[in-house]
């Protein structure tokens, strides 16, 4: 086994000297930024939170860094003006993804359209995606669905409340997330076992850790055969769980295609298509199963996460919760809980969800851009091929554009017409431009809709007596970043019915 290793670290040393030699008469002028080792790059800078060990880089070396992993160049971006520069300005050069091994194996060949890479094939299936799957048509076809799954969750709770019973918080929104994420997307929900032994909420962490740790195979594409850290072997085992699923549900809606349902859910809508040959592109299974992929993961994961954030900062700041209730009671009364006709009404709702995605952006690096030729980007030069990160966490405690960044003050927001679509680089948990997250709009009215419900149905106390100063708020990073600890709290009913 000695020699393997031997023979790998020649080969990459080699290679190494190779790539120096090529470069050495190339003097145009990169970003500025640290050392690295030779042949590993930056790698040994980063730690659990990359998120966060970046951000204290960049405080050296400026808002548009280069750092380089393993064969990588990688530039990392860390305010709103350069975010701005990457993601409007030179979006038609930065629209690409780079090569990435976990979405090869899980998402067809880069088919999905989280990782796709930039060209027809991608503008055309997000453009069907937009227009058939994440329209506010379709996204109100689901409002009474919505309606019932919260319900139920409100009345679990209420039971809960009763005995004094302690909650897992974030188990209860995450199992309701899997639900409404199934009625949409599957068309019914699933029991854990449908899908595997160890159920949905540890598949989809076993997802997002494979794709979120930094893999060399990625980084050493010579490297990726001999799967040094196992996790193509993990990759390979995630993926041929979900496929069996999807398989099982798209033969279901084949069998049950004459069925007249009320609302078509997105396997019917993607079907259809299929079957029409109206796409004007290869679309086949693989391609379904790609973007329904797509659509369960990130409807599942990113929505809950955002939920658990803003519960668990409302609990860590009382008087912040006590004026999103008085704001709740003066809209709506106690005497009913929220419609999802009611949230363009709550002006603070929106200033909390803001300031807490501020502070806890769920995908905090956003997904890597590539660069698909050379730029000069502020006067510095982007190689082609680069790997773009932009650092939305560190723009979000940016003392140049937040008073006090690291405090939680929804009212910073009032008066503000910063908003969360993209338009703003100061505030982009969505991302912005070509590769703004589709799903924007459904994401943020299951938000909206689920912390008002809760926020309006319940007082929330931390178990054992602890205070709200004592919540611990660390960071679990992977694709999705969540709490390190589940939200635990003892809910009362509030409300006259």
């Amino acid at each position: 086994m000695a020699w393997i290793w031997i023979a790998v670290l020649l080969l990459i040393t080699f290679l190494y000297l190779l790539q120096q030699l090529l470069n050495s008469n190339k003097k145009k002028k990169l970003p500025p930024g640290p050392r690295g080792l030779p042949v590993l790059g930056n790698f040994h800078m980063l730690g659990k939170n990359p998120h966060q060990d970046l951000h204290q880089i960049a405080k050296k070396h400026g808002p548009i860094m280069y750092m380089r992993f393993g064969y990588a160049p990688t530039i990392v971006v860390s305010s709103p003006d350069a975010a701005e520069l990457f993601l409007k300005t030179y979006d038609h050069v930065f629209c690409s993804r780079p090569l990435h091994e976990a979405s090869k194996y899980i998402g067809y060949e880069q088919r999905n359209i989280i990782f796709g890479q930039y060209g027809p094939y991608w503008r055309n299936m997000r453009k069907l995606c937009t227009l058939e799957l994440l329209s506010n048509l379709k996204i109100n076809q689901f409002q009474s669905m919505r309606r019932t799954e919260v319900g139920l969750l409100i009345s679990s709770l209420k039971g809960a409340s009763k005995i004094g019973e302690i909650v897992d918080v974030s188990d209860k929104i995450a199992s309701l997330n899997v639900d409404i994420t199934c009625l949409m997307v599957f068309g019914k929900k699933y029991a854990d076992k449908d899908l595997d032994e160890k159920g949905f909420k540890a598949m989809v962490k076993e997802t997002a850790e494979v794709a979120a740790v930094p893999n060399l195979g990625d980084y050493f594409p010579y490297l990726g055969v001999l799967d040094l850290q196992g996790l193509t072997a993990r990759m390979k085992t995630v993926a041929k769980v979900f496929d069996d699923f999807l398989e099982k549900i798209i033969d279901e809606h084949v069998r049950n295609k004459e069925d007249h349902k009320q609302t078509k859910d997105f396997v019917d809508t993607m079907m259809a298509i299929m079957e029409s040959g109206d796409a004007e592109f290869e679309f086949d299974r693989r391609h379904v199963k790609a973007v329904l992929l797509d659509m369960f993961l990130a409807g599942m994961d990113t929505s809950s996460t955002t939920v658990e954030w803003v519960l668990s900062e409302l609990i860590k700041h009382p008087q912040v919760m006590k004026k999103l209730q008085k704001e709740l009671e003066d809209v709506i009364g106690l005497d009913r809980m929220v419609e999802e006709s009611d949230l363009d009404n709550l002006e603070y709702l929106n200033m909390v969800i803001k300031e807490a995605l501020r502070l806890h952006p769920v995908a905090p690096l956003l997904i890597p851009h590539a660069s698909m030729e050379d730029c000069v980007v502020d006067g510095f030069h982007i190689p082609k091929a680069s790997r773009v990160i932009v650092n939305i966490w560190a723009i979000g405690r940016d003392p140049k554009v937040w008073d006090e960044a690291e405090k939680f003050q929804p009212e910073r927001f009032l008066g503000s017409d910063i908003d969360l679509r993209g338009r703003n680089f100061q505030l982009i948990p969505f991302g912005s431009g070509r590769r703004g997250c589709p799903g924007l709009q459904l994401g943020l009215v299951i938000i909206r809709f689920l912390v008002a419900q809760l926020v309006h149905c319940f007082d929330w106390e931390l178990p054992n007596g602890m205070l709200p100063s004592d919540l611990n708020m660390d960071e679990y990073f992977g694709l999705v970043t969540t709490r390190a600890e589940h939200l635990m709290a003892i809910p009362t009913y509030r409300l006259h019915k």
